[in-house]
């Protein structure tokens, strides 16, 4: 088997086995890797990779909007933040504008870093045996 091979399988293998707190993580991590090379992309004037990876990033927030409980009044607020952060991206994608992606790769890291340790916080309680 040839290193790329492998590398496949060992990603393919982490995302068929992580908890849903972890594909929450991925997500964010994938969103942030999509906007780093859309921003690569405008400073090279590469148009079609701009273009490419605003939109992975766009399906990425999209997919985190798909996941929210709607019922809780929480998603409603982090719903309008994807929403503007969606739209956002379209606008960086229209104006070729690094300074709009920085903004949404903020509110990105925000929320990942977030996310991170509520699943820190959620290890911690389960293997020490305490309950929220």
């Amino acid at each position: 088997m040839s290193v790329q091979n492998a590398y496949n399988a060992y990603k393919q293998n982490s995302v068929t086995t992580a908890s849903p707190g972890e594909l929450t993580l991925m997500l964010y991590n994938g969103c942030l890797k999509f906007i780093h090379q859309a921003k690569k992309a405008i400073e090279v004037n590469n148009i079609e990779m701009r273009n490419t990876n605003v939109q992975k990033a766009q399906a990425i927030i999209w997919e985190l909007m798909s996941t929210l409980k709607m019922d809780v009044e929480v998603s409603k607020e982090m719903y309008n933040l994807y929403e503007y952060m969606h739209s956002q991206l379209t606008q960086a994608n229209i104006k070729n504008d690094t300074a709009i992606l920085d903004e949404v790769e903020g509110l990105t890291k925000q929320f990942r870093d977030t996310w991170k340790e509520v699943i820190q916080i959620n290890r911690k309680q389960q293997y020490s045996g305490d309950s929220v």
